[in-house]
């Protein structure tokens, strides 16, 4: 059903044309100053306010003020109801409007609950479109072909991709069989898998996240995130139930050559510990944000240490998680000043990093802890 369709359908149902109109924009707006919603809806500016107030008495939409009259959709619920007692055209016009509410992305700073899991599926599609950088996921086979293609060209872009795949008590038993070497190459930087069934999650650079339970929850809906704290929990969750206790099935290899680039400056800190120890020159560069201001930041220079609360002595490995659970960071100086520099969350620290090169640690054979395995190169 067009737009034009869900009018004429709306006017059946008992709105007068402007009251179409103007819900139908309303629900592709989301949320908008009335008179954005006369300019793009072709109400006459004189007759809008009157026409949202309407609206809002018969509870289509809620409205508010921000400095002027502000309407946004309500939750459908009450006008589904109505529309679904009618004739099949009516119950096709609340499907359509239902599809249009979820569509709609949450705000900045917001989380929405939606109830159909193609909605998640749909809007994971659409924060891997545009990741720039990170994304991690929780995915059954089924889930991950259906994003493959996504997957592909945001690996392609130089995202640095994770993947949590989990099966049920039936699935396979051995986590080989799931998907081949070369597959997971094209898709991802490192996979995991978790013989137990799991959410579904998709989070994308530290500030976008999709959550659908796991297919035999009893309750089914979704959660949609645009906010860096909610995001933060879901990582959280990510790290310590679907991918730090689970068996590595596939990571990008390693040629023993720098330079070697980390989006998780906890996993570079664990790894980098033995060689600050071991007296290396380790120069990096940050690319990332100051904390204060949000402007960009790339810098330059050498690692000098690290910090995080757990007390084990210098270049005892391998750091356990939770003991870069609380401020992990490391100091980097370059020619004009010292920079503390933190990761995912940072706040105590001017920079947060959301990417780490290692550009060089010497020119001696050193060892690097990679996937709780230890590995010699050449680093130059």
């Amino acid at each position: 059903m067009d737009a034009d369709e869900l009018r004429a359908t709306l006017e059946d149902a008992g709105l007068s044309p402007y009251q179409a109109e103007a819900y139908v924009t309303v629900l592709d707006l989301g949320a908008a100053s009335a008179t954005t919603v006369a300019e793009a809806s072709g109400v006459p500016d004189p007759r809008i306010y009157d026409v949202v107030r309407s609206l809002a008495e018969e509870g289509y939409v809620e409205t508010y003020e921000q400095g002027s009259l502000h309407v946004r959709a309500h939750s459908p619920a009450d006008v589904l109801s109505d529309l679904r007692s009618r004739a099949t055209r009516l119950v096709d016009a609340a499907d359509e409007i239902e599809r249009r509410w979820e569509r709609t992305p949450p705000a900045s700073n917001e989380a929405s609950i939606v109830t159909r899991f193609e909605t998640v599926l749909d809007r994971a599609r659409g924060f891997l479109r545009e990741a720039e950088f990170q994304a991690q996921l929780s995915l059954s086979p089924e889930q991950f072909a259906d994003l493959r293609p996504t997957l592909e060209r945001a690996h392609e872009r130089g995202v640095n991709v994770r993947l949590s795949i989990h099966t049920g008590p039936d699935g396979a038993d051995d986590p080989g069989d799931l998907l081949d070497a070369e597959t997971l190459a094209d898709v991802c930087t490192e996979a995991r898998h978790r013989p137990l069934p799991a959410p579904f999650i998709v989070l994308v650079d530290r500030t976008r996240a999709c959550f659908g339970p796991h297919t035999a929850s009893v309750n089914q809906y979704g959660v949609l995130v645009d906010d860096r704290t909610h995001a933060y929990v879901f990582h959280w969750y990510f790290l310590t139930c679907l991918w730090e206790v689970w068996d590595p099935i596939y990571a990008t290899p390693t040629i023993g050559s720098l330079p070697a680039e980390y989006v998780d400056i906890r996993q570079c800190i664990r790894e980098i510990e033995p060689l600050l120890a071991e007296g290396r020159q380790i120069v990096a560069r940050v690319e990332g944000y100051a904390t204060e201001t949000g402007d960009r930041r790339d810098l330059m220079g050498q690692i000098t240490e690290v910090s995080y609360p757990g007390d084990r002595g210098v270049g005892a490995e391998p750091i356990p998680l939770a003991e870069l659970a609380g401020q992990a960071m490391f100091t980097l100086e370059t020619d004009e000043r010292t920079h503390r520099v933190g990761g995912w969350g940072a706040i105590l620290e001017p920079i947060e990093a959301t990417r780490v090169t290692i550009e060089s640690a010497d020119n001696r054979p050193i060892h690097l802890i990679y996937n709780g395995c230890c590995k010699s190169s050449s680093y130059k």
